[in-house]
């Protein structure tokens, strides 16, 4: 039989960072009291009007900008209907018809066979972004037997990122969201903590046999992690497979990955295709952005936005900063891929090179392999290191003036690590790890070693 082919396409939603909401002037806070943070509006009480956000608009310009997306000058929003209990409207504000961006692209890379210095570049194609609103939540009170709603995250502002089924695999998958989850960090326009549900993944997964139509797709809804987004698809890939081997087939459902049993799990299926009733959304016109050319000289600039304006002053992406890593210090290239992934790294990185006379090849090595292997053992991030960019830049001095030695450098790193607020020249001096520089002292401590051991000098003389 021929191989299967995966087909794996993503749409992630990420939250926008903005002080208040979509269409509401609510505050954007997590972990607030539950329903503090709700304006008539986000409660869907009569009479109420959206007002758009011109933060949000902005912000989905940027990520679309970024993206290599065509921004539509006009687009236009929806109202797509479904009934849960945390979605008071009956209906959601979406981009259904005339999203504001459209047909952009991506670039990730991955390890060949987890090894770092074979990585592979890959593109996944995205289909469009829109903007949409969150639903509130739906907490289950299982020993009560009732459900409790919490509106507070209702309303707020969330951009749908559409990926086409580029990729064929867990790894493909969770390479392309973590490039995204950069990208959307450096531009601001979303914090996109998964913890916190700031970036939520669903993942459509089918198979079918080379030169065949694509299979039924599953879609594996809400993955909150990137480790669980790999698993989840490889999962799913591998159950489907199993599936129609075993002459079954698969259904058209939403599954939910259950992470402590490491498999998907059906939640409802989508047989009866779920009819949204989309309809334009009545009470906002279309949004009009503009650019240099179109826009009108007696316009007021604080009223409009202007995608030319947004595309000067975007800032040095990953894959940007990745390279001026490697021009400007030597580096390798999968070096830089660490630097940018672990938060706060590179910045470490750059002021210990800025304090310290040794090579950035050097300095590298003891921050990757010394400093982050420290930082994962105790499960802590970069900010939360006892040891600063100035005390291991000061201890590499001390290693690089041949002070010490490098197995006494790691001894020094291993005593400040302990936080005891010791400087690594107090500790050398305390421990007594300094190199022996006088030749007159290194011969009188040989001499003492020799005449302590005579009957081995006779038997080595003797041969």
């Amino acid at each position: 039989l021929a191989p299967w082919v995966p087909v794996v396409g993503l749409e992630i939603h990420a939250q926008i960072s903005s002080n208040s909401k979509l269409f509401s002037g609510s505050q954007v806070q997590f972990a607030a009291a539950p329903n503090s943070l709700v304006s008539f509006f986000d409660a869907s009480l009569p009479g109420t009007l959206p007002v758009l956000n011109r933060r949000c608009v902005e912000a989905a310009v940027m990520t679309g900008l970024a993206l290599n997306c065509s921004i539509n000058k006009r687009s236009l929003f929806d109202r797509k209907h479904y009934f849960y209990a945390d979605l008071p409207a009956g209906y959601q504000i979406t981009q259904q018809r005339v999203p504001i961006a459209v047909n952009g692209s991506l670039s990730y890379s991955l390890c060949i066979d987890n090894k770092m210095s074979q990585m592979v570049t890959k593109t996944v194609r995205i289909k469009q972004i829109q903007l949409e609103q969150d639903s509130g939540k739906s907490l289950h009170d299982d020993t009560r037997n009732q459900t409790l709603v919490d509106l507070n995250r209702a309303g707020v502002g969330l951009m749908e990122v559409v990926m086409e089924p580029d990729m064929c695999c867990g790894e493909e998958a969770a390479a392309a969201v973590r490039e995204l989850q950069l990208i959307l960090q450096t531009l601001g326009s979303s914090q996109a903590v998964m913890a916190e549900g700031q970036l939520r993944v669903d993942a459509n997964v089918s198979v079918h046999h080379p030169g065949e139509h694509y299979g039924v797709r599953t879609e594996v809804k809400n993955i909150n992690s990137l480790r669980f987004l790999a698993k989840a698809v490889d999962y799913e890939i591998q159950r489907q497979i199993e599936e129609l081997e075993n002459g079954g087939t698969i259904l058209n459902e939403t599954r939910a990955f259950d992470s402590k049993l490491g498999c998907t799990v059906p939640m409802r299926d989508k047989e009866g295709k779920q009819d949204y009733r989309f309809m334009p959304e009545p009470n906002l016109p279309p949004l009009i952005l503009y650019d240099a050319k179109s826009l009108p000289a007696n316009m007021n600039h604080q009223q409009v936005v202007n995608v030319d304006w947004i595309h000067e002053r975007l800032p040095d992406l990953p894959s940007v900063k990745r390279a001026k890593l490697v021009e400007r210090y030597g580096i390798l290239p999968e070096h830089s891929f660490t630097l940018l992934n672990e938060d706060g790294l590179t910045e470490f990185f750059e002021n210990v090179v800025k304090q310290t006379q040794m090579k950035p090849k050097k300095v590298i090595g003891w921050i990757l392999n010394d400093l982050l292997s420290y930082l994962k053992q105790h499960s802590l991030i970069v900010k939360e290191s006892p040891v600063t960019s100035f005390l291991l830049a000061d201890l590499l001095n001390l290693l690089e003036k041949k002070e010490i030695s490098s197995t006494a450098a790691k001894q020094v790193l291993a005593e400040l690590w302990k936080g005891e607020g010791k400087t690594p020249f107090e500790i050398v001096k305390e421990k007594k790890l300094e190199l022996i520089q006088d030749q007159k002292e290194l011969e009188q401590i040989c001499q003492a070693v020799i005449d302590g051991q005579e009957n081995e000098v006779i038997m080595m003389v003797l041969g």
